[in-house]
């Protein structure tokens, strides 16, 4: 587990690694919260590690972590959405070209803000996306044109979440299904917004719903990363 840093959109952008002792295995981006590039976001890096994945998850923030919901939505707000992308995109270069990578695609798993950012990745990147998992995805803004996307898609939703409501997953889901022709797996859990979340900060988590998720999660990536 390093902290490493990668080009992206002409400057240098930052992120933590994680490599599975094996030392190899099937690259995976994980994509932060609005909280930022949180103790718990990296501590999903290494569970993906330790489920065999070379796991990087890039510092939207620049550092920046907060446990505010206020001072989350302010650093969520001024993150251009281009610009994060554009990270993110360094961040599958970065993946597809580390010796210790074995897939020819990425998987790209995100969490809230970073759930949102799973699905415009997999549009602007296509094929290079090999499987994309959003958990109760969240934009500032209407998602760009899906029709880039190819990876199959897992999303995992709350019913009682009242930031992305199952009514706007389901949209999110046509919409990928008419603009891309890909049918997304969205299953939906009884639970609120960010229940995979074991950091508790908007006392939503739900360990029982969460390791049904994680558990499909890592079945989904091992089966379309390879």
């Amino acid at each position: 587990m390093q902290n490493v840093t990668f080009p992206s959109n002409g400057g240098t952008a930052h992120g933590y690694l994680a490599v599975p002792g094996s030392g190899s295995g099937p690259g995976v981006v994980v994509i932060q919260e609005w909280w930022g590039l949180t103790t718990h976001i990296k501590d999903v890096t290494d569970r993906l590690a330790a489920a065999g994945f070379v796991a990087l998850a890039p510092d939207l923030y620049g550092g920046s972590t907060t446990h505010d919901s206020d001072e989350a939505g302010k650093l969520m707000g001024e993150l251009p959405v281009d610009k994060a992308a554009q990270d993110l995109g360094g961040a599958v270069d970065f993946l597809l070209g580390h010796e210790a990578v074995t897939s020819s695609k990425v998987g790209a798993v995100g969490f809230c803000m970073g759930g949102g950012f799973v699905i415009v990745l997999a549009a602007q990147q296509g094929d290079r996306i090999g499987a994309a998992v959003p958990f109760y995805g969240v934009l500032k803004e209407d998602y760009p044109d899906l029709s880039g996307i190819t990876a199959p898609v897992l999303g995992h939703f709350g019913e009682q979440d009242s930031f992305t409501t199952p009514e706007a997953a389901r949209g999110l889901a046509e919409r990928i299904r008419s603009e891309s022709g890909v049918q997304p797996d969205f299953r939906f859990y009884p639970a609120g917004h960010a229940f995979y979340n074991d950091e508790d900060l908007l006392g939503t988590y739900d360990k029982a719903e969460a390791d049904k998720a994680w558990t499909a999660t890592l079945d989904f990536l091992h089966a379309n990363l390879t």
